[in-house]
């Protein structure tokens, strides 16, 4: 086990790693919508990349998301296989979101063994979302034309 401080230091040598071996500029939240970005989620269980869709108002929250969903036979058959999408997450801090993601589990970012494969996957997983969203922007940016 890992001192919190230890676990701290751990986890920016592993994003310091990441960011060396994969150095380019991510979208993450520079989509261009608000409250609508791209992440990367690591812990000692799995590894995850999301669309996260955090606008306050609920109605443009699922007026997004019903957009991602009128999309989801192309994203997943082009793009990314297995997604998840969640038109309700709640998160720790309780609020809600909505959220389409893709996992790898069994890998843990403590063991740096671990970090080439958490790599690989965050590359080809984010690159992905990445194409999806810079074909089909103007059509998801587009609520008030709803599906």
């Amino acid at each position: 086990m890992y001192s919190k401080q230890e676990n701290q230091k751990l986890k920016q040598e592993f994003w310091i790693t990441f960011s060396e071996k994969y150095p380019r500029k991510w979208i993450l939240y520079d989509t261009k919508i608000k409250d609508f970005s791209f992440k990367f989620f690591v812990d000692n269980t799995k590894a995850q990349v999301s669309i996260d869709i955090e606008h306050r108002n609920e109605e443009k929250r699922e007026l997004y998301f019903e957009k991602l969903v009128a999309l989801k036979n192309i994203l997943e058959d082009e793009f990314i296989p297995n997604l998840v999408f969640e038109k309700k997450c709640t998160l720790e801090n309780g609020k809600t979101i909505s959220r389409i993601w893709v996992e790898q589990l069994g890998i843990t970012v403590s063991n740096r063994n671990c970090w080439n494969e958490i790599f690989i996957f965050f590359n080809e997983k984010m690159s992905a979302i990445e194409l999806f969203y810079l074909e089909y922007d103007a059509f998801i940016k587009n609520i008030e034309n709803p599906v």
